[in-house]
């Protein structure tokens, strides 16, 4: 593939990895470092992308391994922000609803169930549910079988079940 095509076609994916690049970092500043990361790489690795495979998933793995390599020591850090606010309860996701109060508190409470998952579950149900990435593309940036995606896409959404359990009334 041309490198101008292999480039093009790599942004078409750009919202989409800042998508994920939020949920993970959740600071835009971090956010677009992780991205530009992102594209860095894939660019100038582009020779070891196998055309007619799976270009957008090639993305997120890239992003997500950027991501464990160099921000995950950042989760072991306190997190408290320099204006005092925990950084735990800022937005997941960056287009958050604002439309009531009660959205935006549901809202709020699968956010905070959602960081109560493990990251392997948090990080299958976003790219599957949110994403809407095919399992096949997700098995592929987990690096792990399509069974095992299944099996914990399975197993998040029953945790969050129990999580939300009042939301259910």
């Amino acid at each position: 593939m041309a490198s101008g095509e292999f480039e093009r076609q790599a942004l078409e994916h750009l919202d989409a990895l800042y998508n994920f690049a939020m949920y993970l970092t959740r600071n835009p500043p971090e956010a677009d470092d992780l991205v530009q990361e992102t594209y860095l790489r894939a660019f100038r690795f582009a020779d070891r992308f196998t055309p007619g495979t799976h270009l957008r998933a090639w993305l997120f793995q890239i992003l997500r391994n950027t991501f464990l390599t160099f921000y995950r020591v950042r989760e072991r850090e306190s997190a408290i922000a320099d204006d005092g606010v925990p950084d735990w309860d800022a937005p997941m996701f960056h287009d958050a609803p604002e439309d009531s109060s009660s959205v935006m508190e549901a809202h709020t409470d699968l956010e905070r169930a959602l960081r109560r998952l493990p990251e392997e579950f948090r990080t299958v149900l976003l790219l599957a549910e949110v994403e809407g990435m095919p399992l096949e593309e997700v098995a592929h940036v987990m690096e792990c079988p399509v069974g095992t995606v299944k099996s914990r896409i399975f197993r998040a959404k029953e945790r969050l079940r129990t999580l939300l359990r009042d939301y259910k009334r």
